[in-house]
């Protein structure tokens, strides 16, 4: 099992918008219990952002509702859609912001890879291909 634990000079740059940053830390904030560690995670990864106003983040980076496809380095490509944990439904393409991937693709644009940790404890590594601005 891989365990590699990556520093914030290993990550892409990402890039999140004013009102979703405020707006997804005052619900990480507000989270505790079971969803804590998750609520933690996600702060980590808001911490790193640049920040902008939400007009004006570029068009190819990741925010909430986007959808995004991307392709694991094993070669499989996936389409989701970043939404809150109560719209999450992995049947309908949508994944919460508080899944590892959902945190992973926060702030990406096209072209970025990134590891994130998947439910099988192994490190993964995806690169966005595309990324439409949902409702």
């Amino acid at each position: 099992m891989q365990t590699q634990q990556n520093t914030v000079a290993d990550l892409p740059d990402i890039v999140v918008g004013q009102r979703d940053y405020d707006e997804l830390v005052a619900f990480a904030e507000a989270l505790g219990g079971p969803l804590a560690n998750a609520a933690e995670a996600l702060l980590n990864e808001l911490d790193r952002a640049t920040l902008v106003p939400q007009d004006e983040v570029p068009a190819d980076r990741a925010r909430m509702n986007s959808v995004v496809t991307f392709e694991t380095v094993d070669g499989f490509t996936r389409i989701f859609q970043l939404v809150y944990p109560d719209k999450a439904d992995v049947d309908k393409q949508r994944v919460s912001i508080l899944t590892p991937i959902g945190r992973a693709l926060i702030g990406l644009g096209v072209g970025q890879s990134i590891p994130w940790a998947g439910r099988d404890g192994h490190t993964h590594i995806l690169t966005v291909k595309t990324v439409t601005q949902g409702a």
